[in-house]
This record gives C-alpha cells, structure tokens and sequence, in this order.
C-alpha cells in the first residue's frame, strides 16, 4: 500500500526537480528521502530516454556507479555482523589465491579503506571479459600491488566491486554471488524492489538512456592512474554500460542500476541505526563505527582524485559542501557518489536518508555549478518541515 506523503513536502521537492530539467540543464531526475524510518520524499522530473521521449517516473532505473560501492561494502559488513568475516583478517584468510604477487599482507580492512594498492584493472580487459566473474577475480588475485598493501591510499576505482564481491562470496555459508546476497539479504528483507547489481531481463525496459555530459580533462591533467584503473575499453560510459551482457553482469563496484526509492530505503536503513521497520540487519554500533574516519585519512589519492577522499572507515564517504559530495553539506553524514553525479547518503544527525538517480553524466567543478545542491537542499527544507 503506498504511503500517503505530505503534499507541502513533495510540492517543494517537485519544484526543484523541475528547476533541475529546465532551467538546471538535468535530463532526467529522480529522487526518494527517509525521515526517521519512513518515506516522505518520492518525485520525479523529466526525459528516461531523449530519442522516444520516454517520461521518468517513480519506476524508472538508472545507472548509479560507484554509488554501488556502498551496498557492496553493506553486504561484507552483514557477513562480519554475522562472524563470518573480519575486517583485520588478511583476505587470503578467505581467498587463499589474493596472495599472489605480494599481497598476502592486505587486510580486509585496507579494502574497505582503499588501502589494498591494487587500483590497476587486469591487461587485456574488455567488457566481455569484465562480465566473467572467474577470469576477472582470477585476473586480480594474480595482479601485483603498485605499493606495499596498507600503505598508500589508492582508490579502488573498478576493483573494489570485484574484492568485495568475492569476499562476500567466499565468506557467505552459501557461497552467495554478490548481486543474490543482496538480493536475498538486504532487498528481501527491507521490502526494496529495485536494487540490482546485474539486471534480469524483465526490467531492462525500465532503465533511463544515459546522457554523457561530462566535461574530459586533458590527459596530462589526470592522476597518474586514472587510466589504468578505467581503462578507456571499460570506462564508466553510456556505450559500455548500455551494454546488455554488462547491465546483466555483477559488475560490483560500478555496475549497480537502482531507481531512488530502493536505493534512499538502503540508506535508511543506516540512516535509522541498522534497523528498518522492525528488521535489523546491523547493529546500532556496527553502524556507527562507519562514520569512523580511516587512518592516515589527510593522504591524497593519487588514481582520480589527486587530494584526500573523506573515506571512513566502513568503506564509505563522508558528506561535505564541495564535489563531488556537495549535495550532502553535513561533514558527519555517511554517502557515496557515483560517476556523473549520482548519489545517495545517511545523514545520522537528522535520521535523513536521500537518494538522487539521474541519467545526464556530469562532473560539477563547483558547488554553484551543480544543479542537484537546490534539489538537495529542497529535501532538507522538506524535511524540517515536517519535523
């Protein structure tokens, strides 16, 4: 039965939706926020594809990116909620094969915290091959660090899906891919329909053309392991994430295609302590040990960012008022962007949960420049109002 939602609220929301689509340069827009455990946010704007004009609407899909890193890492912590897993444990604990090449040493731990100096994808990666599970995590056990484990910080732009996604299968009883645990383990559960890592075919229809917009850097402006780590045949773009064997594959760091009512009930969930109408996934202090900074948290990263990433210790990002986290503004909020703008965050203070999902790729420079702040910042006024 859908929740009755406060006309005010969503009156103010749809405004800034619709700014975005006109006047804010946005294609298609849709966003979903949780105030203390419940829906009070779920609206929608313009184009899901430019060339049919098909409308978004609340069923919509989009292609969310790195914002898929945060239900990976959430699956690898139910499994240690559940003593299967431990984050100081060395990943060869679990996957003997990791330890290949001088990797023995990597803990759980440094994964989580992009720590594990293994940016770099495998050679001779294509899409086809990045949608082999085995030849994939195969290919990463076998890859050589490009510095000690644990003591750089070199984010994991691509690998980080295929790490966590074979911890998980490896420490699950059931020896559960990473797209069915969370299926069976936190969609099921928490009553979400669409959060998928590898789409089945009966939603394909539902998923938004993407409109890239992003603006290039000139090569020699890039982090020195930008390319290696998104490497031009794989590169987080419409002509291989359109891709139907790619939009099917768990390819679990950047692959993820949520609509934002699913994927704001995700955040709710760690927005509201680990539990959501009565059913706990995570401990209350599981939960708050990922807004924990992680060590050494003042390091730049020297693969996409070239500064220090507010990376906590739970594997997630902390808020800010900058990109590419502007729209969260609370430094103590727990998020994570995506490629192109999408993103989605726990704001613990106001027991706020938020998801954007739009489908124009953009890299915003600037606060000012990014037409999602107002819509952010819409919600936010929503949700004091109905305090």
């Amino acid at each position: 039965m859908q929740q009755k939602l406060d006309p005010r609220a969503q009156a103010m929301v749809q405004h800034a939706l619709d700014h975005a689509t006109t006047a804010g340069g946005e294609v298609g827009l849709q966003v979903a926020a949780y105030l203390d455990g419940k829906l009070i946010i779920d609206a929608w704007s313009g184009i899901a594809d430019p060339r049919s004009r098909r409308p978004v609407d609340g069923d919509t899909l989009f292609n969310v990116y790195s914002v898929t890193k945060a239900v990976a890492a959430t699956a690898l912590h139910i499994l240690a909620e559940r003593g299967h897993i431990e984050y100081d444990a060395l990943v060869s604990r679990y996957w003997p094969e990791y330890a290949a090449q001088g990797k023995g040493a990597t803990t759980v731990r440094d994964v989580l915290t992009h720590r594990a100096c293994i940016p770099q994808m495998p050679a001779g990666v294509t899409p086809e091959l990045m949608c082999d599970w085995a030849w994939m995590t195969d290919a990463i056990a076998n890859l050589k660090p490009l510095a000690e484990p644990g003591s750089k910080t070199l984010y994991l732009s691509m690998t980080f899906g295929w790490i966590v996604g074979e911890l998980v299968r490896r420490a699950d009883p059931e020896q559960r891919s990473l797209g069915r645990f969370v299926r069976e383990e936190i969609a099921i559960p928490l009553g979400i329909d669409d959060l998928w890592i590898g789409i089945p075919d009966a939603v394909e229809h539902r998923v938004a053309t993407q409109v890239n917009a992003m603006v290039a850097s000139p090569i020699q402006d890039l982090p020195p392991l930008f390319l290696a780590s998104m490497p031009e045949q794989v590169a987080l773009v419409p002509e291989v994430f359109e891709r139907a064997d790619v939009r099917r594959a768990e390819v679990a760091g950047v692959g993820g295609i949520f609509n934002a009512r699913s994927q704001a009930r995700f955040w709710a969930l760690l927005a509201n302590g680990g539990v959501l109408d009565g059913v706990r996934l995570l401990s209350a202090q599981r939960v708050a040990s990922f807004s924990t900074p992680r060590a050494n948290s003042q390091e730049a990263d020297a693969v996409m960012f070239g500064f220090p990433i507010p990376i906590t210790e739970g594997g997630f990002w902390f808020g800010g008022d900058h990109p590419p986290v502007g729209c969260v503004q609370n430094p103590r909020a727990i998020c994570h962007p995506g490629q192109g703008n999408s993103i989605g965050w726990a704001d613990p203070d106001l027991n706020l949960a938020v998801a954007i999902c739009h489908n124009r790729l953009f890299n915003p420079t600037s606060v000012a420049q990014d037409p999602l702040v107002p819509v952010a910042q819409a919600i936010r006024q929503a949700a004091a109002l109905l305090r």
